[in-house]
């Protein structure tokens, strides 16, 4: 009889409750920047032709069904990288369009049903853009849009560049918006580039400003790779970010990774020295363990042996998928970064 009350108990909560509110308090949030995830079709409003059977990166569907593999590998990795603890959401850049995002998702080495995606086009010349995959038994999509970013050449022709990706949704109870950057790169020098990316660490302030004027309790994350470090003016000065906690005042944004920077670890890695441009700030609102809500605990820049180059100049560096138009058949050029979240 009491063995009967038992089962019949634990049958009312798993109908009666969300799983995710059954087990598992700690979660993981992630970003990942793809490397060139394009698919073999040449797309005639944008510049992709090298990606294309006949391009000069030969990239025929063998290599793209290959690299498919590989993302969904470090993918299936994060997610286990903490026993029990779920990866719920993962922001992506260099992907071409929502159908790489399909595919990736559908890929055996991933819980196909766990990932729903969020994607929308920009107006970047090669078709680049940034992407959401979550988690719907954790994270309940409320909004998504494509924010562009005000760029101009010194002709005052427009520059292009990847729209943010702002996601609004509810986190159990808890409100959480996200948005997914690609920063501008800094082909053609990293000084006379750095205003551009001051804009876009600008705009996210503005944006991230307007939400916590409103409601100071929301969570957000803004992520992306940003393509400076964090201790770069637009991390500082445009997004002003914090670097340290500290309980005796308010912190409006905190930069976890700028401590491992400054201890020489790195995501990506150009001539002979690690870069960290993949992060994650995270508002003041997700610092405050006095309520019920997720708030962050730990953070890591996510690597595995298998992720990275075993012998030669770069050895332990990321294993690329191409080194120019050489094909290298590795993963990507840069390290995911998870922060983890508790309540």
């Amino acid at each position: 009889m009491i063995f009967r009350y038992f089962y019949c108990t634990l049958f009312f909560l798993f109908w009666c409750f969300p799983f995710s509110d059954l087990f598992g308090q700690q979660i993981g949030i992630g970003f990942y920047n793809l490397e060139n995830l394009f698919d073999v079709s040449d797309d005639s409003l944008t510049i992709d032709e090298e990606f294309t059977p006949n391009g000069l990166k030969n990239w025929t569907p063998e290599k793209y069904q290959d690299k498919i593999g590989k993302m969904a590998r470090v993918i299936h990795a994060m997610e286990t990288a903490r026993k029990q603890v779920p990866l719920i959401m993962i922001g992506v850049c260099e992907i071409e369009n929502k159908t790489v995002l399909e595919d990736l998702v559908q890929n055996k080495q991933i819980n196909s049903s766990y990932y729903k995606i969020v994607h929308h086009n920009s107006n970047d010349p090669r078709g680049v853009d940034v992407g959401l995959l979550y988690r719907a038994d954790y994270f309940t999509v409320l909004q998504s849009k494509s924010i562009k970013i005000p760029l101009f050449e010194r002709d005052s022709s427009p520059r292009l560049t990847r729209d943010i990706l702002m996601v609004k949704g509810k986190l159990g109870t808890q409100m959480l918006y996200v948005f997914v950057n690609h920063w501008p790169s800094r082909r053609g020098g990293e000084v006379l580039t750095t205003p551009y990316r001051v804009i876009a660490a600008k705009l996210n302030k503005h944006l991230a400003d307007s939400i916590l004027q409103i409601d100071p309790t929301a969570g957000i994350i803004i992520m992306g790779d940003l393509n400076d470090n964090p201790d770069d003016i637009s991390l500082m000065k445009g997004l002003e970010t914090e670097t340290q906690i500290n309980q005796s005042r308010s912190i409006t944004y905190f930069n976890p990774f700028y401590a491992n920077y400054k201890n020489g670890e790195g995501s990506t890695a150009y001539e002979d020295s690690w870069n960290l441009f993949d992060q994650m700030i995270l508002a003041g609102s997700l610092l405050n363990k006095s309520n019920q809500s997720y708030h962050f605990t730990d953070h890591l820049i996510f690597r595995r042996a298998f992720m990275l180059e075993k012998n030669g100049h770069f050895r332990n560096y990321p294993k690329r998928t191409f080194s120019g138009n050489q094909y290298i058949g590795g993963f990507s050029d840069h390290f995911p970064v998870i922060c983890y979240f508790d309540r």
